[in-house]
């Protein structure tokens, strides 16, 4: 299953009580669509997987596999802690009819790269699915090499890798070691004309939530061969994607990031609220205005 293109990880919208509001997530999953993605990776990094229960979860991938009903492929994260919880969201994935899976390392315990690859070769076999490697150190704190990734992907273990790694060096030596068919996908939103000239094959952007057009319009012109116009249309994202800055140093990363996003989505009539999980900082008044002056400029009000 070689995945190409844009394929944004899905916002999971929230009513006021943290309920997963499942008519914002369609109109989300519509947005998505009609931008022109390639694919939707569902219960990820943006999606707020850490902070969603398994009944939430299992919505989500009712809803969205649901609503798509076969128009593009949907992925699932099935991201915890150790192998045994991974193999359980994957049976719940599975059975909701899902196209792949994404995982990344065991954490929270101590891993060697012998037990990372046991955990991706059990999931492969035991799934019966694509398997979609995660390479997220800043939350996972190991480092999927590029021996293990392009090990697993030359033994038919991995599909691909979302790499939001920033490790450039390591992102091109995958590329340049591949061997059989194995999606590269960036998980920067802000580098993706210099991922995509490497011969990356697409990118997993949470800003693509808010604007689905603009990296479809990137991925476009850089399929074309006119980097020109894909480093013009990476340039206007880069100025959007200061948005997930307006929270300061009030509250965490995520809090920020993710409140943005929702906040935006917002703000462009996609969602009903910007409630984020708890125990997530809102955004204020001022702050949610700060990003309607950064839509406004990017064209998207």
């Amino acid at each position: 299953m070689m995945l190409t293109g844009v394929i944004p990880p899905v916002c999971t919208p929230m009513t006021p009580d943290y309920q997963v509001d499942t008519a914002s997530l369609t109109r989300l999953v519509d947005h998505l669509l009609e931008g022109g993605v390639d694919a939707l990776f569902v219960l990820g990094s943006s999606s707020e997987v850490a902070y969603l229960a398994d009944p939430q979860r299992r919505i989500v991938l009712d809803t969205v596999v649901g609503h798509v009903a076969g128009q593009v492929p949907v992925l699932a994260g099935v991201i915890d802690m150790t192998t045994p919880r991974v193999l359980e969201h994957a049976r719940v994935a599975e059975a909701a009819g899902v196209s792949a899976l994404v995982a990344t390392a065991p954490f929270y315990t101590r891993t060697h790269p012998t037990e990372i690859s046991t955990h991706f070769r059990t999931l492969a076999a035991e799934s019966g699915l694509p398997v979609y490697a995660y390479d997220l150190p800043v939350s996972v704190h190991t480092k999927l090499s590029a021996d293990l990734l392009l090990e697993l992907a030359a033994d038919g273990v991995l599909a691909g890798v979302k790499d939001s790694s920033g490790d450039d060096g390591g992102l091109r030596q995958v590329i340049l070691g591949r061997q059989a068919p194995f999606s590269v996908l960036t998980g920067s939103e802000v580098t993706v004309d210099c991922a995509l000239w490497m011969g990356a094959d697409g990118v997993v952007p949470g800003l693509g939530n808010v604007d689905p057009h603009g990296y479809v319009n990137l991925v476009k012109s850089a399929r074309q061969g006119d980097w020109e116009a894909a480093r013009a249309e990476q340039e206007r994202l880069v100025r959007l994607f200061e948005i997930v800055r307006v929270g300061g140093g009030r509250m965490g990363g995520s809090s920020s990031g993710l409140g943005a996003f929702k906040a935006a989505l917002h703000l462009r009539g996609v969602i009903a609220h910007p409630t984020t999980a708890l125990p997530q900082v809102p955004l204020n008044g001022d702050e949610i205005a700060a990003i309607g002056k950064h839509l406004a400029t990017a064209g998207l009000l």
